[in-house]
């Protein structure tokens, strides 16, 4: 057996929780209730078992890492935010950034399969008729359908009032629908969505007011699907291209009123930032645990100042992070208009977090630094699009930066 073999990141359930554990801070324990420590221990006895043991193998192979995720399902585990009629627990937004942060701990693949569902859901739940929203959510909850968000087209990313997919309503003897055409890429589980939340126009002179949401499902006519990209990262879920070619797409799955989608992405990505933060934290965490695992196994207990040095900045940025995302998820939670500027703040600062982290873990590893039994590497890889998805983290300081100025309005 080499050296790295003998280094590599394979922890049995019990190891995983106790050096889990013994990364948690009281500081931040005191920031979540009763629930949701309850909730985040019994996640982590999850991650443990189903995904840990996984993760090395699915990011190799670029497997859909469709085990660790229907074992989160299959314990009613998904649909954290989400009422109980459909499936859910209703917990709060604390309790769910608290769950993605131990899923990505344990595999960052799995939770953005994990997210998606979220994101897909909670447009329907907001916005879709009762008939509709029993239709898809209690599958989305469930795990027995995947569900994915259309915003994202070639020429617009982060500018997602340029939308150019077109929604044409048409009256066919009293028989109301949409035609949709269009393309949407970097769509993620959008290879397999089996009910896709699509943004377009119906006047693209209307701009922002011209966005729509629709559901459309993932049998349609007219839609079809590119092949999974072959990413950097996060090889475990799969992201691709959508065409909609002439799509027709009933009246009733439209998401509120012609003109409502612009809201409703608005509220939409609040939630997605949660997401992307909460996974920012955790993919710090994993490579600080997957370091402090290594190092003792290069060190022993005595670890060099220089590397003690490191890890202790490592600690207390890990800690500032997860204080940042629970304060804005509780703010959340309680607020029915957050700041948009901690939002921002969040977003960025914790994928920052991800990446900063990683990188470090690797460069005090030295030469096992790379070595993909390990598991920094993949953190590395899988923390670099968390800064770009959900709003470039360079959107999110412009976003700062005006709500900054504002704030000043008046005072100076």
């Amino acid at each position: 057996m080499t050296r790295a073999e003998m280094l590599a990141f394979e922890p049995k359930p019990d190891e995983y929780v106790a050096l889990a554990r013994a990364v948690d801070e009281s500081a931040s324990d005191a920031l979540l209730d009763e629930r949701e420590r309850a909730l985040r221990d019994q996640i982590r006895e999850v991650v443990a078992a189903e995904l840990v043991p996984r993760a090395a193998e699915t990011d190799r192979t670029h497997s859909f890492a469709i085990e660790g995720f229907t074992a989160l399902a299959e314990r009613g585990l998904v649909g954290l935010i989400f009422p109980k009629r459909w499936g859910g627990t209703e917990d709060s937004n604390v309790a769910y950034a608290a769950a993605v942060e131990e899923i990505t701990a344990g595999c960052p693949a799995t939770s953005l399969i994990y997210v998606t569902q979220m994101h897909a859901g909670y447009p329907i739940w907001r916005a879709a008729s009762e008939t509709v929203a029993t239709r898809y959510l209690p599958g989305i909850i469930d795990g027995s359908i995947f569900g994915s968000l259309g915003i994202t087209e070639p020429d617009a990313g982060s500018d997602a009032a340029s939308l150019r997919t077109r929604a044409t309503a048409t009256d066919d003897g009293g028989r109301q629908s949409y035609v949709l055409s269009g393309s949407k890429t970097f769509i993620t589980t959008g290879d397999r969505a089996d009910a896709i939340v699509c943004f377009a126009t119906v006047d693209p002179a209307l701009g922002r007011r011209g966005i729509t949401a629709f559901l459309v499902d993932g049998t349609a006519e007219g839609l079809t699907r590119g092949r999974p990209f072959d990413k950097m990262g996060m090889h475990g879920s799969s992201t691709a291209e959508l065409f909609l070619s002439g799509v027709e797409v009933p009246a009733e799955n439209r998401l509120g009123d012609e003109g409502d989608g612009w809201s409703l992405l608005m509220t939409s990505v609040i939630k997605s930032r949660i997401s992307a933060a909460a996974q920012g934290v955790g993919i710090a965490r994993a490579a600080y645990q997957m370091a402090l695992h290594a190092l003792r196994a290069i060190h022993g207990s005595k670890l060099p100042d220089e590397v003690t040095f490191a890890l202790a900045e490592m600690r207390g940025e890990i800690l500032r992070g997860r204080l940042l995302l629970f304060a804005v998820a509780r703010e959340v939670d309680r607020s029915a208009s957050p700041s948009a500027g901690e939002i921002a703040m969040m977003k960025q600062s914790c994928t920052d977090l991800g990446w900063r982290v990683s990188v470090e873990a690797a460069r005090i590893l030295g030469p096992f630094g790379d070595v993909a039994g390990l598991g920094v590497e993949r953190c590395i890889r899988d923390s670099k699009v968390t800064q770009i998805y959900d709003g470039t983290n360079e959107v999110q300081r412009l976003l700062i930066g005006r709500d900054t100025t504002r704030g000043l309005e008046g005072v100076l």
